[in-house]
């Protein structure tokens, strides 16, 4: 098994030597540990403006991010949003050889397509709202290979490869309330369930006919992660100014976090020349949620919508904080806290205009800043993102629309490991396009016709 460490670090890193080499071949290697790359919360219209929602206060748009805007919803109305979201991405890493020279870039791409998120929302009554939303939180998707041609291998046994694969995710739903006691301030509580699997597979085997008198040791494994968990949110929203010409909002949540305590399933089968054994344990991760504080502000008026947000996570806290995974040349994987800085911005030159139709849309803006929630030898891995999108009102003065918000953005870079021999990060830019579908939002939906 000190082999299989060995060659899931070379994999991580994608290093390439004078004998053989690795590459990765498909999505993320950075979801190799953990729970996967996590997702961005939020409607189409907040994806479009960099991501921001805790103070996002509507009367026609479910509050997916803070169960505080529940309680904006207008009676004899029913919120209904759903979005898919396209991402093509591609992987970059610059090789180096034994030596220490660099040989090329290696790329490598994948395109997929997903529902994003489904919410409804609706009153219970004046001043008191709910919200149900599902979407995805995390996801996990790679597949490596290395081909080991190395004179100790070679001269033994051959050349040996190393195949390593994962995928699942891990999906959010979220039932919540929100209340307004008195008037300009609301707060909301949300019960947060997560379920998924994760899978992690392995395998080693010589890839041709042994050449040496040494023995080798096939290996096939399956690490099987079952998630299903409740968490908590509280959230509250302070309409800091308003009147009927301008809205100022200020807006906080908090998640609770926690364990999530998976159920792990793992299986090993060991093949040589002899005989093949068969191995299988269960138990329990300790894999965990961080505690989360999001705060903002956001400004709206007739034309124009301007929101800053900041959001502290903790995975470098409690059992993550513990996690500790040396791997090739002695690289380090740890969790650290995470900090994310967005901003967004939004013009509707003239919502009222009844005939110029691209006067009544809605054009988008927005950027966000963050560091991935692993760090590799102490380096930081960084994350930025640059949003925009367009709102397309269905009809005159109505609130349904259909929303659609592009994402370009880069996660790594091309610098070098803390490691000898040379070693490249892997830099992922990405290209995300959204579609969403804001429907059933008028309140006459709810008035009986009367007929003369």
């Amino acid at each position: 098994m000190q082999v299989v460490v060995v060659i899931v670090a070379t994999l991580l890193a994608g290093k390439v030597s004078a004998q053989g080499g690795a590459a990765v071949t498909a999505y993320s290697p950075y979801t190799m540990f953990g729970i996967g790359e996590l997702q961005t919360i939020g409607t189409t219209q907040m994806r479009a403006m960099g991501g921001v929602g805790v103070a996002w206060r509507s009367t026609q748009m479910p509050s997916i991010v803070n169960p505080a805007g529940y309680s904006a919803t207008m009676q004899n109305s029913f919120l209904f949003e759903v979005g898919i979201e396209g991402n093509f991405l591609q992987n970059a890493q610059r090789q180096y050889d034994a030596s220490g020279a660099y040989t090329g870039l290696a790329k490598n791409g994948k395109n997929s397509v997903n529902i994003h998120e489904i919410a409804v929302q609706f009153p219970l009554t004046k001043g008191l709202g709910m919200g149900i939303s599902l979407m995805p939180y995390s996801s996990v998707g790679y597949k490596m290979s290395f081909l080991d041609q190395s004179d100790e291998i070679a001269g033994n046994v051959g050349a040996a490869s190393y195949t390593y694969s994962g995928e699942g995710d891990v999906t959010e739903v979220k039932l919540g309330i929100g209340w307004e006691p008195f008037k300009n301030f609301s707060i909301g509580i949300a019960a947060k369930y997560y379920w998924g699997k994760i899978t992690h597979n392995y395998a080693s085997a010589v890839s041709n006919n042994i050449v040496g008198t040494g023995s080798f040791l096939s290996v096939i494994g399956e690490d099987e992660y079952a998630i299903s968990k409740f968490m908590f949110q509280a959230g509250l929203q302070w309409n800091i100014l308003a009147n009927d010409k301008h809205l100022l909002t200020l807006g906080a949540t908090y998640d609770y976090g926690g364990g999530l305590k998976p159920k792990v399933t793992k299986e090993l089968v060991l093949n040589n020349s002899y005989e093949t054994e068969a191995y299988r344990e269960t138990g329990l991760s300790q894999m965990q949620l961080p505690h989360s504080v999001k705060a903002g502000l956001m400004y709206q008026n007739p034309k124009y919508m301007a929101a800053i947000e900041y959001e502290f996570q903790a995975w470098g806290s409690g059992n993550n904080g513990r996690f500790e995974e040396r791997v090739n040349n002695n690289m380090k994987v740890q969790y650290v806290d995470t900090h994310t800085a967005k901003v967004g911005f939004s013009y509707t030159p003239n919502r009222f205009d009844v005939r110029n139709y691209f006067k009544r849309m809605s054009y988008r803006v927005g950027a966000r800043y963050s560091n991935y929630y692993q760090a590799y030898n102490g380096r930081s891995i960084p994350q930025i993102a640059v949003t925009a999108g367009f709102g397309f009102p269905l009809k005159f003065m109505g609130t349904s629309s259909i929303d659609v918000s592009l994402e370009y953005g880069l996660r790594g870079s091309h610098a070098l490991m803390n490691t000898a021999p040379k070693i490249g990060m892997i830099r992922q830019d990405y290209f995300k396009v959204g579609l969403g579908f804001s429907l059933f939002g008028e309140d006459y939906w709810f008035v009986r016709p009367k007929y003369d």
